[in-house]
């Protein structure tokens, strides 16, 4: 498995835990409210709920950003080998000479009419 592939997937869970941290938290920074009762410094009451809520999101995240910078030096070492050309060679095939019978298509006119001199494709149109 390449490294790439295993980074992505290590993303796709730190996103996912991410996500999930924080929907768990409150708006107003209750966290879980989880225990109600007991010692307000304890790590079930609502306090200690959204510190480690609080905690566990700020290392997803450090960790999340992290990793997207470690995927991005990986791809770019993984493209790198590629060279750019930048030989201005404009060699120009030649054309294809016209079948006999055929007309060009499009605002072609018959054979014997001269072209209109200059006409305005807009002359019809109301201003």
């Amino acid at each position: 498995m390449s490294l790439f592939l295993f980074l992505t997937v290590v993303q796709a869970i730190v996103a996912f835990a991410l996500v999930v941290v924080v929907l768990m938290q409150r708006s107003e920074g209750g966290g879980l409210g989880i225990g109600g009762g007991g010692s307000p410094g304890g790590l079930m009451s609502a306090r200690g709920a959204a510190d480690f809520l609080t905690r566990t999101t700020k290392w997803l995240a450090v960790l999340f950003v992290g990793l997207s910078i470690a995927l991005a030096a990986v791809a770019i070492n993984a493209t790198s080998g590629r060279e750019i050309d930048d030989s201005l060679q404009r060699t120009v095939a030649p054309a294809a000479a016209p079948i006999e019978g055929l007309e060009p298509a499009g605002d072609a006119t018959p054979a014997g009419e001269a072209a209109p001199a200059n006409t305005d494709p807009l002359s019809g149109v109301a201003e």
